[in-house]
């Protein structure tokens, strides 16, 4: 399996659909239902390789990313959906933090 390039908290742009927003969960692999991949997943991206939860900037909606559309976000803007606050406490200006301590 191979090492997820993402992390929880950190700000990415998808390099198909042009959005920005926040990751809040990372998947090692594709863990979704095979109908979803079939009518969602259009550019057919591995199964085998990480897959992010992103919260979308400027929008009410999460979406499910391979990590081969991901990009790192370098703008160092804020994310702005009304969810951040279930996952995150603060914004450092590059990155937001969940607050909780991984050991």
């Amino acid at each position: 399996m191979k090492q997820a390039k993402f992390s929880i908290g950190q700000c990415i742009h998808h390099r198909l659909f042009d959005y920005r927003g926040v990751i809040v969960d990372v998947d090692p692999e594709f863990l979704g239902q095979d109908e979803w991949y079939e009518s969602n997943a259009r550019s057919r991206p591995p199964k085998n390789e990480p897959w992010y939860h992103v919260l979308v900037h400027d929008a009410n909606s999460e979406t499910y990313v391979a990590e081969r559309n991901l990009l790192e976000d370098d703008t160092r803007e804020p994310v702005n959906h009304p969810l951040l606050d279930r996952f995150f406490v603060e914004y450092d200006g590059n990155t937001y933090h969940t607050g909780k301590h991984i050991n």
